[in-house]
């Protein structure tokens, strides 16, 4: 299969995928009152973002060009494919385990460092800003804007 038609399909199946999201299991299965003031709080607005994402993500593998500059080392199945994902089974294992130890930010920001460094990311210094700001961020969000309680680890408490 070429790469033109695996964009093309994966693109495709992103679109159905939000398509059936958005028309047929968020406003099915994902309940939400009526007299909920802030849309950011209902609970039907993120499962609608991440619907709206992932439509555009099947927009952009449909309307990407052909070519590409690099092929990617093993993209046949090879051994450093299982490999890495190998390595994410185990660090999805090691942040179940660290959750309840460090709290949900400090473990969201190992988690993120360690899968950037696994897959060797070009921008190191990038994913560790990110991974540094992006769960503090969204801590700060959701603990004083939307008042929901983010779990805390044993070691180190949030304000």
């Amino acid at each position: 299969m070429s790469f033109k038609d695996l964009n093309f399909r994966l693109g495709l199946v992103a679109l159905a995928g939000s398509a059936f999201m958005t028309f047929y299991a968020i406003p099915n299965w994902v309940f939400s009152p009526s007299n909920v003031g802030n849309i950011v709080l209902s609970p039907t607005f993120w499962p609608y973002t991440l619907a709206g994402f992932l439509a555009l993500t099947g927009l952009g593998l449909l309307l990407r060009p052909a070519h590409r500059e690099a092929e990617p080392d093993d993209h046949d199945g090879g051994a450093a494919s299982w490999l890495r994902l190998a390595g994410l089974a185990v660090i999805m294992g090691l942040t179940m385990i660290a959750l309840p130890r460090l709290g949900m930010v400090w473990t969201s920001m190992l988690a993120f460092l360690v899968t950037a460094l696994m897959f060797r990311t070009r921008y190191p210094k990038t994913a560790l800003v990110c991974a540094v700001l992006i769960p503090l961020v969204l801590y700060a969000f959701f603990a004083h804007v939307a008042g929901v309680a983010i779990p805390q680890g044993d070691f180190v408490r949030l304000p």
